[in-house]
Protein backbone atom coordinates (compact mmCIF):
# COMPACT_ATOMS: atom_id res chain seq x y z
CA UNK A 1 0.00 0.00 0.00
CA UNK A 2 2.70 2.49 1.07
CA UNK A 3 4.78 2.17 -2.09
CA UNK A 4 1.68 2.24 -4.28
CA UNK A 5 0.17 5.42 -2.81
CA UNK A 6 3.49 7.27 -2.83
CA UNK A 7 4.08 6.51 -6.52
CA UNK A 8 0.47 7.35 -7.43
CA UNK A 9 0.70 10.72 -5.69
CA UNK A 10 4.15 11.43 -7.09
CA UNK A 11 2.76 11.02 -10.61
CA UNK A 12 -0.04 13.44 -9.73
CA UNK A 13 2.23 16.08 -8.22
CA UNK A 14 4.73 15.87 -11.05
CA UNK A 15 1.84 16.60 -13.41
CA UNK A 16 0.81 19.61 -11.32
CA UNK A 17 4.18 21.36 -11.33
CA UNK A 18 4.07 23.05 -14.74
CA UNK A 19 0.49 24.23 -14.20
CA UNK A 20 1.35 25.61 -10.77
CA UNK A 21 4.44 27.49 -11.91
CA UNK A 22 2.46 29.11 -14.76
CA UNK A 23 -0.56 29.95 -12.59
CA UNK A 24 -1.73 33.26 -11.18
CA UNK A 25 -2.24 31.42 -7.90
CA UNK A 26 1.51 30.99 -7.37
CA UNK A 27 2.47 34.20 -9.26
CA UNK A 28 5.97 32.87 -9.71
CA UNK A 29 7.39 35.88 -11.55
CA UNK A 30 6.22 38.19 -8.75
CA UNK A 31 7.75 35.80 -6.26
CA UNK A 32 11.10 35.91 -8.01
CA UNK A 33 10.94 39.72 -7.84
CA UNK A 34 11.49 39.55 -4.06
CA UNK A 35 7.99 38.59 -2.98
CA UNK A 36 7.61 36.66 0.28
CA UNK A 37 5.13 33.75 0.15
CA UNK A 38 4.94 33.06 3.89
CA UNK A 39 1.75 34.10 5.69
CA UNK A 40 1.35 35.98 8.99
CA UNK A 41 -0.02 32.77 10.56
CA UNK A 42 3.27 30.88 10.27
CA UNK A 43 5.55 33.93 10.45
CA UNK A 44 4.27 34.70 13.96
CA UNK A 45 5.19 31.21 15.15
CA UNK A 46 8.54 31.10 13.34
CA UNK A 47 9.71 34.40 14.82
CA UNK A 48 13.15 35.75 13.95
CA UNK A 49 14.79 33.05 11.82
CA UNK A 50 17.94 34.90 10.77
CA UNK A 51 20.88 32.54 11.20
CA UNK A 52 18.66 29.54 11.99
CA UNK A 53 18.95 26.13 10.33
CA UNK A 54 15.54 25.09 9.00
CA UNK A 55 14.31 21.83 7.46
CA UNK A 56 11.23 22.40 5.28
CA UNK A 57 9.26 19.20 4.68
CA UNK A 58 7.10 18.72 1.57
CA UNK A 59 8.25 22.00 0.04
CA UNK A 60 6.67 21.61 -3.45
CA UNK A 61 8.71 23.75 -5.90
CA UNK A 62 10.31 25.79 -3.16
CA UNK A 63 8.69 29.22 -2.90
CA UNK A 64 8.32 29.06 0.89
CA UNK A 65 11.75 27.46 1.25
CA UNK A 66 13.34 30.30 -0.69
CA UNK A 67 11.28 32.84 1.28
CA UNK A 68 12.84 31.42 4.45
CA UNK A 69 16.29 31.74 2.88
CA UNK A 70 15.55 35.35 1.95
CA UNK A 71 14.98 36.02 5.65
CA UNK A 72 18.46 34.84 6.50
CA UNK A 73 17.89 31.18 7.39
CA UNK A 74 19.96 28.25 6.15
CA UNK A 75 17.28 26.01 4.66
CA UNK A 76 16.93 22.49 3.28
CA UNK A 77 13.72 21.78 1.37
CA UNK A 78 12.45 18.23 0.78
CA UNK A 79 9.83 16.98 -1.66
CA UNK A 80 9.13 13.70 -3.45
CA UNK A 81 8.42 15.33 -6.83
CA UNK A 82 11.61 15.31 -8.89
CA UNK A 83 10.06 17.84 -11.26
CA UNK A 84 9.28 20.23 -8.38
CA UNK A 85 12.77 19.89 -6.93
CA UNK A 86 14.31 20.54 -10.34
CA UNK A 87 12.44 23.86 -10.56
CA UNK A 88 13.32 24.72 -6.96
CA UNK A 89 17.02 24.21 -7.63
CA UNK A 90 16.79 26.33 -10.77
CA UNK A 91 15.12 29.18 -8.87
CA UNK A 92 17.61 28.94 -6.02
CA UNK A 93 20.44 29.40 -8.50
CA UNK A 94 18.64 32.13 -10.44
CA UNK A 95 17.94 34.10 -7.25
CA UNK A 96 21.45 33.50 -5.89
CA UNK A 97 20.19 32.04 -2.63
CA UNK A 98 21.76 29.35 -0.45
CA UNK A 99 18.89 26.87 -0.02
CA UNK A 100 19.46 23.18 -0.62
CA UNK A 101 16.87 20.76 -1.98
CA UNK A 102 16.50 16.99 -1.61
CA UNK A 103 14.20 14.84 -3.72
CA UNK A 104 12.77 11.93 -1.73
CA UNK A 105 9.62 11.01 0.15
CA UNK A 106 10.11 12.06 3.75
CA UNK A 107 9.89 8.51 5.08
CA UNK A 108 13.23 7.88 3.34
CA UNK A 109 14.84 11.16 4.43
CA UNK A 110 17.26 9.59 6.92
CA UNK A 111 18.97 7.93 3.94
CA UNK A 112 19.58 11.32 2.30
CA UNK A 113 20.29 13.76 5.13
CA UNK A 114 22.61 13.57 8.13
CA UNK A 115 22.27 16.76 10.16
CA UNK A 116 19.99 18.36 12.73
CA UNK A 117 18.12 21.65 12.65
CA UNK A 118 16.93 24.47 14.88
CA UNK A 119 13.49 24.41 13.24
CA UNK A 120 11.47 21.88 11.24
CA UNK A 121 8.66 23.48 9.26
CA UNK A 122 5.74 22.22 7.16
CA UNK A 123 2.63 23.97 5.89
CA UNK A 124 -0.68 23.76 4.02
CA UNK A 125 -1.72 20.51 2.42
CA UNK A 126 1.09 18.26 3.63
CA UNK A 127 0.22 15.53 6.12
CA UNK A 128 -2.96 14.56 4.28
CA UNK A 129 -0.72 12.82 1.74
CA UNK A 130 0.96 10.65 4.42
CA UNK A 131 -0.37 7.35 5.73
CA UNK A 132 1.37 7.21 9.12
CA UNK A 133 1.61 10.23 11.42
CA UNK A 134 3.49 8.23 14.05
CA UNK A 135 6.36 7.59 11.65
CA UNK A 136 6.13 11.17 10.36
CA UNK A 137 6.43 12.63 13.88
CA UNK A 138 9.46 10.43 14.60
CA UNK A 139 11.15 11.88 11.51
CA UNK A 140 10.38 15.43 12.64
CA UNK A 141 11.91 14.66 16.04
CA UNK A 142 14.94 12.91 14.52
CA UNK A 143 16.01 15.99 12.58
CA UNK A 144 15.56 18.50 15.41
CA UNK A 145 18.28 19.53 17.82
CA UNK A 146 17.45 19.26 21.54
CA UNK A 147 15.11 22.16 22.35
CA UNK A 148 14.52 22.52 18.61
CA UNK A 149 11.21 23.90 17.37
CA UNK A 150 8.61 22.35 15.10
CA UNK A 151 6.25 24.80 13.39
CA UNK A 152 3.27 23.68 11.34
CA UNK A 153 0.34 25.40 9.66
CA UNK A 154 -2.20 23.40 7.71
CA UNK A 155 -5.78 23.30 6.55
CA UNK A 156 -8.07 22.18 9.33
CA UNK A 157 -9.00 18.48 9.12
CA UNK A 158 -12.69 19.35 9.52
CA UNK A 159 -12.57 20.82 5.99
CA UNK A 160 -11.66 17.46 4.50
CA UNK A 161 -14.91 15.94 5.78
CA UNK A 162 -16.89 17.98 3.24
CA UNK A 163 -17.56 17.37 -0.43
CA UNK A 164 -15.77 19.73 -2.83
CA UNK A 165 -18.62 22.25 -2.78
CA UNK A 166 -19.06 22.18 1.01
CA UNK A 167 -22.70 21.13 0.68
CA UNK A 168 -22.58 18.00 2.85
CA UNK A 169 -20.31 15.72 4.89
CA UNK A 170 -18.79 13.25 2.44
CA UNK A 171 -15.85 11.69 4.32
CA UNK A 172 -15.07 10.52 7.84
CA UNK A 173 -13.22 13.05 9.99
CA UNK A 174 -11.12 10.15 11.28
CA UNK A 175 -8.41 8.24 9.42
CA UNK A 176 -10.35 5.05 8.77
CA UNK A 177 -9.26 4.27 5.21
CA UNK A 178 -7.39 5.82 2.27
CA UNK A 179 -9.43 8.27 0.20
CA UNK A 180 -9.02 7.44 -3.48
CA UNK A 181 -10.24 10.11 -5.91
CA UNK A 182 -9.86 11.18 -9.52
CA UNK A 183 -8.47 14.72 -9.67
CA UNK A 184 -9.36 16.91 -12.63
CA UNK A 185 -7.42 20.13 -12.90
CA UNK A 186 -5.75 21.52 -9.80
CA UNK A 187 -6.54 24.06 -7.10
CA UNK A 188 -4.16 26.53 -8.78
CA UNK A 189 -5.66 26.07 -12.27
CA UNK A 190 -9.06 24.38 -12.46
CA UNK A 191 -8.71 24.03 -16.25
CA UNK A 192 -5.29 22.36 -16.23
CA UNK A 193 -5.10 19.21 -18.35
CA UNK A 194 -4.81 16.88 -15.38
CA UNK A 195 -6.96 13.81 -14.79
CA UNK A 196 -5.16 11.51 -12.39
CA UNK A 197 -5.73 9.43 -9.28
CA UNK A 198 -4.92 10.78 -5.82
CA UNK A 199 -4.69 8.84 -2.56
CA UNK A 200 -5.02 10.86 0.64
CA UNK A 201 -5.70 10.37 4.34
CA UNK A 202 -7.83 12.33 6.80
CA UNK A 203 -5.97 12.90 10.09
CA UNK A 204 -7.92 14.21 13.07
CA UNK A 205 -6.37 16.73 15.45
CA UNK A 206 -6.29 14.04 18.14
CA UNK A 207 -4.26 11.76 15.85
CA UNK A 208 -1.84 14.62 15.15
CA UNK A 209 -1.40 15.56 18.81
CA UNK A 210 -0.96 11.94 19.86
CA UNK A 211 1.79 11.45 17.27
CA UNK A 212 3.66 14.54 18.49
CA UNK A 213 3.19 13.80 22.20
CA UNK A 214 4.48 10.24 21.69
CA UNK A 215 7.73 11.83 20.49
CA UNK A 216 7.91 13.87 23.73
CA UNK A 217 7.14 17.17 22.03
CA UNK A 218 5.87 19.96 24.24
CA UNK A 219 3.06 21.79 22.45
CA UNK A 220 3.33 25.43 23.51
CA UNK A 221 1.12 27.12 20.90
CA UNK A 222 -1.99 26.02 19.04
CA UNK A 223 -4.36 28.28 17.11
CA UNK A 224 -7.39 27.82 14.84
CA UNK A 225 -8.52 30.27 12.17
CA UNK A 226 -11.88 30.76 10.46
CA UNK A 227 -10.27 31.65 7.12
CA UNK A 228 -7.76 30.33 4.59
CA UNK A 229 -4.89 32.54 3.41
CA UNK A 230 -5.28 30.89 -0.01
CA UNK A 231 -8.21 30.95 -2.41
CA UNK A 232 -7.95 27.25 -3.16
CA UNK A 233 -11.46 25.99 -2.36
CA UNK A 234 -14.80 26.19 -4.14
CA UNK A 235 -17.49 28.76 -3.26
CA UNK A 236 -15.18 31.18 -1.49
CA UNK A 237 -15.56 34.83 -0.58
CA UNK A 238 -12.68 37.18 0.28
CA UNK A 239 -13.46 38.81 3.64
CA UNK A 240 -10.18 40.79 3.75
CA UNK A 241 -6.91 40.80 1.86
CA UNK A 242 -5.67 37.18 1.57
CA UNK A 243 -8.42 35.88 3.86
CA UNK A 244 -10.95 33.55 2.27
CA UNK A 245 -14.01 31.81 3.71
CA UNK A 246 -16.63 29.45 2.28
CA UNK A 247 -19.45 31.84 1.36
CA UNK A 248 -22.38 29.91 2.83
CA UNK A 249 -20.33 28.84 5.89
CA UNK A 250 -18.77 32.23 6.47
CA UNK A 251 -17.20 32.37 9.92
CA UNK A 252 -18.86 29.13 11.03
CA UNK A 253 -16.12 26.53 10.52
CA UNK A 254 -12.37 26.27 11.22
CA UNK A 255 -10.30 26.42 8.04
CA UNK A 256 -6.69 26.50 9.23
CA UNK A 257 -4.77 25.55 12.36
CA UNK A 258 -1.19 26.29 13.39
CA UNK A 259 1.00 24.91 16.13
CA UNK A 260 4.45 25.24 17.65
CA UNK A 261 6.21 22.45 19.56
CA UNK A 262 9.50 22.13 21.41
CA UNK A 263 11.58 18.94 21.33
CA UNK A 264 12.21 18.07 24.96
Amino acid sequence: MKKNYIQTNKTLWNAKVDAHIASDFYANEKFKAHQNTLNPIELELLGNIKGKKILHLQCHFGQDTLSLARQGATVVGVDFSDKAIHYAQQMNQELDLNAQFICCNIFDLKQHLNQTFDIVFTSYGTIGWLHDLGEWASIVAHFLKPQGVFVMADFHPFLWSFDNDFDHIAYAYFNREPIVEQEQGTYADRDAAINLTSISFNHSLAELFEALLNQKFEINAFKEFDYSPYNCFNKTIEIAKDKFQIAHLQGLIPMVYALKCIKK
